[in-house]
């Protein structure tokens, strides 16, 4: 059974997730990445492979980036130990260091009894299927176990966070000087390095959710409990929160109404101050097929171009790559801002989201509103043929009929799930009846046609 998911490796800590596991899966990567030409021509050149190793705060990060270490080092690879930082940080420092490869132990999102381990290659990019299939195959295979000095060593990677706070600043347009920041840090690994970005960037900054006790991380707080930034900004008369998720590659916002504005927003407003810069490739965003179709409509009138992905950062991020695009993301909040960042950023995109409001003097609102978000409502139909919801002519003649009543003033997607038996349905419509309307009426006729 693959034990790689759409995002690394992800379970309960000491569940199918063990020490074990945790070690084996790091020996089988330094099997298969260290095969690769870069690795080749490092050790030709009588160089050590190193790699970089980072966590978020659970307690189970603990053990297991202990156990990835061990796994590495008993492999020959040098470990530089950068300790608790985000996801995208790790990506950032295995090329700022020219590291082999990276591994983070995070479960993002996730409540604290899971954990995950994800894997970088050289440059700090994700893995392609392909070779995640060959670590697992690698790992009931032979390993590296050098003896002697040819054993690797693990090295606390001391300037991790320093070098990692220069970069973010060095990327931003404009100062943020004059304007009050409340970050929600989901008790997670942003909690240090966020506050000191933003406050070193010019914010006035009160800070929520950056207590991390290793079993607090995500809990009633960051961006999937964005009620209480909400409240919080309010409070305190703040120009704008920023919500960060555990592993802080994901970034939502609060205005200082109250009023969340979600990935596909923040996406709208960092591409068309993009474009006005001359910094957007092709006048081009990369996103997802759940963007909102608002979002779609107002790239259109900025002259904007939009290239639709399959759900998953990794697969807008092929398609960037693919391209050479410079701005991608997910309406969840993964924001990818290939200039800087090789992977999806929250603080990153926090801190040029704010400098957008520092450099136009608008309120986030203001420049939110660019985007009408259409309503959207998602049904989960379970226990179907998910196989069949392209092919059944009944189903799709009720797509088709949905479509054209709607016409240009909404949209219709099935997406069949790629774990599950089932379809979902997604309606966006004028307004919030007419999507429920058809919505149900599609998910009446899926569970109807499609039944196991």
């Amino acid at each position: 059974m693959p034990i790689f998911g759409t995002d690394g490796v992800r379970g309960l800590a000491n569940g199918p997730l063990t020490a074990d596991l945790a070690l084996s899966l790091a020996q089988a990567t330094a099997v298969v990445l260290g095969q690769g030409r870069t690795a080749e021509a490092r050790r030709a050149a009588g160089k050590r492979l190193s790699a970089v190793v980072a966590r978020d705060p659970r307690v189970s990060g603990e053990f297991l980036s202990a156990a990835v270490e061990a796994g590495l080092a008993s492999s020959g690879v040098d470990v530089y130990d950068a300790g608790v930082l985000p996801t995208p940080a790790a990506a950032f420092l295995i090329a700022d260091i020219d590291a082999d490869f990276g591994v983070m132990v995070s479960a993002s999102h996730n409540p604290a009894p899971d954990n995950g381990i994800k894997i970088f290659a050289t440059g700090g990019v994700k893995l392609p299927d392909v070779v995640e299939q060959r670590i697992e195959r690698a790992m009931d295979g032979p390993k590296l176990l050098p003896t002697g000095a040819a054993v690797g060593r693990i090295r606390r990677f001391a300037d991790a966070e320093d070098r990692y706070v220069v970069h973010l600043l060095g990327s931003l347009p404009h100062r943020l000087d004059g304007l009050h920041v409340v970050l929600d840090c989901a008790h997670g690994a942003a909690s240090g390095v966020s506050p000191e970005t933003f406050k070193d960037a010019g914010a006035r900054v009160t800070v929520i959710g950056a207590d991390p006790d290793g079993v607090n991380i995500n809990d009633g707080v960051g961006s999937t409990h964005l009620d209480v930034l909400a409240k919080a900004v309010v409070e305190y008369g703040a120009d704008v929160g920023i919500a960060h998720d555990g592993d802080a590659d994901r970034c939502l916002a609060v205005d200082a109404n109250g009023t969340i504005v979600d990935g596909d927003q923040i996406m709208a407003i960092l591409a068309v101050s993009m474009k006005s810069r001359g910094r957007l490739a092709d006048d081009t965003l990369v996103a997802t097929v759940m963007s909102n179709l608002g979002l779609h409509r107002a790239m259109s009138d900025h002259g904007i171009r939009v290239e639709t992905t399959g759900v998953g950062d990794r697969y807008v991020l092929e398609r960037m790559n693919e391209g050479g695009f410079s701005l991608g993301g997910e309406q969840s909040g993964h924001v990818i801002m290939s200039e800087f960042a090789t992977t999806g950023d929250g603080v990153l995109t926090g801190l040029h989201l704010v400098a957008e409001m520092a450099r136009t003097g608008k309120t986030l609102a203001e420049l939110a509103s660019i985007m009408t978000v259409y309503p959207q409502v998602l049904v989960n139909v379970r226990g179907v043929d998910r196989t069949r919801a392209g092919s059944d002519e009944v189903v799709q003649d009720a797509v088709a009929r949905a479509s054209a009543e709607l016409g240009l003033s909404g949209r219709v997607l099935l997406r069949p799930s790629g774990t599950e038996e089932m379809v979902r349905v997604m309606v966006e419509a004028g307004s919030e009846d007419d999507a429920r309307r058809h919505a149900d009426v599609l998910a009446d006729v899926v569970r109807e046609r499609l039944a196991l």
